[in-house]
């Protein structure tokens, strides 16, 4: 086997056994008999409109973190990582070590309380009432449920204790003395890391797989929805309705054209992007604006 593949594999390991090791379980979130089920959600276009680090960079830059072409820049790499499945290694290699370089130097508590400011002010309103509500039968059979995702572990905790789920898996950054440092541990949580990160919690907490379920809008998702007993794909793209079809899985979609049209721009605008808003992203950076 070629030896990048074989760190790609390594790497997806470490990132789904440190996400699984980070991630903490609110047993008041847990209550009932029911062990050895559990759910799986992704966060982006599944539990929330658009993309989670999409709003956490936007909410960072208000903050002054970083500059408009740090922004712009962000922007690009983000779009081209979720559009999906088909980007080159050298993309996908930006896109890892580039991932959290904005929060590199920052102590761990300010970017977490930044975080807890920014889901009340940018993600709070875009949670989906169906997939929350999906979450929640879950919850009231008993069951534990998890956020699975590639934005961080800190803000994905976040996200899954203000909706009152059991916990996150998410992206693990290297911390040093309290301090992020801009690295990832191993992987982001994507593809073959999130259905790692899965088999290592289940493994932690006693679950029967086969009894589980998983939700998501991507077919990058497909390891993590292949992993477990009931797949179901929630405001999917093509592809994946496509697969759920084909396999007999449920499909819930829960847009409507203008939410479709609304959430499209930060997570699949690539075309758009390409056309000309990254330079006017800048501009109206500088001029404390924002198209979205």
């Amino acid at each position: 086997m070629p030896s990048d593949l074989v760190d790609e594999e390594t790497r997806a390991q470490v990132a789904g056994e440190a996400s699984a090791a980070a991630a903490e379980t609110d047993v008041a979130a847990a209550p009932a008999p029911d062990r050895t089920a559990a759910a799986f959600f992704d966060v982006d276009n599944t539990m929330m409109m658009g993309a989670s680090l999409f709003w956490f960079a936007r909410g960072l830059a208000a903050r002054e973190y970083f500059t408009g072409r740090d922004v712009a820049s962000f922007v690009w790499q983000q779009a081209k990582f979720r559009v999906a499945g088909t980007e080159s290694s050298i993309d996908m290699h930006t896109v890892r070590d580039n991932a959290l370089a904005f929060v590199a130097g920052r102590p761990v508590e300010e970017i977490e309380q930044a975080s807890e400011e920014i889901y009340d002010e940018l993600m709070a309103d875009r949670i989906w009432s169906g997939t929350r509500l999906l979450a929640q039968q879950h919850l009231d059979a008993g069951q534990r449920v998890w956020l699975v995702t590639a934005t961080p572990v800190e803000l994905a905790s976040i996200i899954a204790h203000r909706l009152g789920l059991t916990g996150a898996l998410g992206t693990v950054a290297e911390v040093v003395d309290g301090r992020f440092t801009g690295r990832l541990v191993g992987e982001l949580m994507h593809g073959e890391a999130k259905a790692r990160a899965v088999r290592a919690l289940a493994e932690r907490e006693c679950l029967e797989l086969s009894r589980c379920t998983a939700y998501s809008d991507s077919t990058n998702d497909l390891p993590m929805l292949t992993e477990v007993g009931t797949a179901v794909a929630v405001n999917p793209d093509s592809e994946l309705r496509s697969v759920a079809r084909s396999r007999g899985w449920q499909v819930k979609d829960f847009r409507t054209g203008r939410k479709v049209a609304r959430i499209g721009v930060p997570t699949m605008g690539v075309a758009a992007l390409s056309g000309g808003v990254v330079g006017g992203l800048v501009a109206l950076r500088r001029r404390n604006r924002w198209p979205f």
